[in-house]
């Protein structure tokens, strides 16, 4: 990389590579908080010389005083997850010595930047927050004024308000993913619900659409969410993939009424196995994942029948013991075997919301170091900050011209104008016509 680029834009590149690698997802994120640690002071140390020379990197004109960049000088800060090392920037012609207010001759023997990393960008937003983070964490002498703070803050801010506001016209959505986790914003406050909406595109590509918090996860805030997203341009998917939530299921239902809905496998089997005796568990689970593994059926009604046979044997074999454990598979069949109905190369991919709900667990882990989120602009901007990250090494699902055809065909039976002795499909299950199969 070009020695012109600057040593933050090189860590966000650091990043951004670990993403696209195919290692294993903790392990990524954990080497992604070793990063943000030095993104966050070198941001800072930058912030520092632009507000001490008065310009910004490569700035013309009238100068505020004498000076110039000249390189960096390496130096490592000693943290709790290994040492961490940064750029300091060098200055010539300075009518007076550069000297950092960040970092102290102490700061190199702290162990407290995990509380710096964590608590500086969650607390990021909030200019008095994010000194007394620093005060705390380095002492003193080591705060950084207040228009640094406010440089590093504001740029955060303004990035998140910008993509919560952008257009989504451009997006050629197919499916739509729908989760949602809870955080306590304020002291002796009731954990609040976070809504995460993100899609898979025509073309196959993940798209991360929504961090939004709802006052509750309710019908009428979910419905209020969904609906700015038809606003700023969305299109309806074909699939919606969510929990059982009422709330949320109630209010993809009426904001997406023609679209297809899933019910996320995943938490399903969660609450199969929360009512089976710890013994059964290992052998219910396998033989619910086995009502839809490895299903030969073309995608369509004949896949659906070949599940909906494997469920009436799970029914027959577990029903006497765990009647209300069964009634979890057969009673939401329909919407537990919607995904079927898509082309085969997407099913395990578009029948649960798994890639949020990691993301999820691995946020609520890091915010359990601070206890609390200081306010809901603080916690959105954590949540987006991981989740933007994250999405881009998320895989796609294969669009080959079949799965097009397909896609285009269940498309034009769920969205076009039928005529009017057309048989309309069920509503309650959402059958798609017998006639969706994949092209030849």
């Amino acid at each position: 990389m070009t020695s012109r680029v600057s040593p933050t834009d090189r860590i966000r590149a650091e990043i951004d590579a670990l993403f696209a690698t195919d290692r294993d997802f903790g392990e990524v994120v954990e080497d992604v908080a070793r990063l943000g640690a030095r993104l966050i002071l070198q941001t800072a140390l930058e912030a520092e010389v632009t507000e001490f020379l008065g310009r910004e990197r490569y700035a013309r004109g009238d100068r505020a005083r004498p000076g110039s960049r000249n390189g960096y000088n390496d130096m490592t800060v000693k943290t709790t997850a290994g040492p961490v090392t940064l750029e300091r920037p060098k200055l010539r012609g300075a009518d007076e010595a550069f000297a950092s207010r960040l970092l102290g001759k102490h700061v190199t023997r702290t162990n407290a930047l995990e509380s710096l990393t964590i608590a500086g960008y969650v607390r990021g937003l909030s200019t008095r927050d994010v000194e007394a983070c620093l005060a705390d964490a380095l002492g003193e002498q080591a705060a950084l004024s207040k228009s640094t703070v406010s440089r590093v803050c504001e740029a955060i801010k303004t990035e998140f308000d910008t993509w919560a506001k952008r257009s989504l016209a451009d997006v050629d959505l197919e499916y739509l993913y729908l989760d949602a986790s809870h955080f306590r914003f304020h002291d002796g406050a009731r954990a609040e619900p976070v809504m995460v909406a993100y899609g898979i595109t025509s073309d196959g590509a993940p798209r991360l659409l929504a961090v939004e918090a709802v006052s509750a996860e309710s019908h009428d805030a979910v419905v209020a969410c969904l609906r700015g997203l038809v606003a700023r341009g969305l299109r309806p998917p074909l699939l919606t993939v969510t929990d059982g939530a009422p709330g949320l299921y109630g209010a993809v239902e009426q904001v997406f009424a023609d679209s297809l809905r899933q019910r996320c496998l995943i938490h399903r089997s969660w609450n199969l196995i929360a009512k089976v005796s710890k013994p059964d568990q290992a052998e219910v689970k396998a033989d619910f994942w086995a009502i839809f593994d490895d299903i030969n059926a073309e995608p369509g009604d004949a896949a659906v029948a070949e599940a909906r046979r494997r469920a009436a044997a799970f029914d027959d074999k577990w029903r006497s013991k765990y009647p209300s454990a069964t009634a979890c598979v057969t009673d939401d069949l329909a919407t537990l075997t919607t995904h079927l109905r898509f082309p085969r190369e997407h099913w395990r991919r578009i029948r649960h919301t798994n890639l949020i709900e990691r993301t999820f667990g691995e946020t609520r882990r890091r915010v359990k170091v601070i206890g609390r989120l200081p306010g809901e602009r603080s916690c959105l901007s954590l949540v987006w900050a991981v989740l933007d990250r994250a999405s881009r090494g998320w895989r796609g699902v294969v669009q080959t011209p079949a799965n097009v055809r397909l896609l285009q065909q269940i498309r034009r039976d769920l969205f076009e104008p039928r005529a009017a002795d057309d048989p309309q499909p069920e509503p309650a299950e959402h059958h798609l016509p017998d006639a969706v199969t994949p092209a030849a």
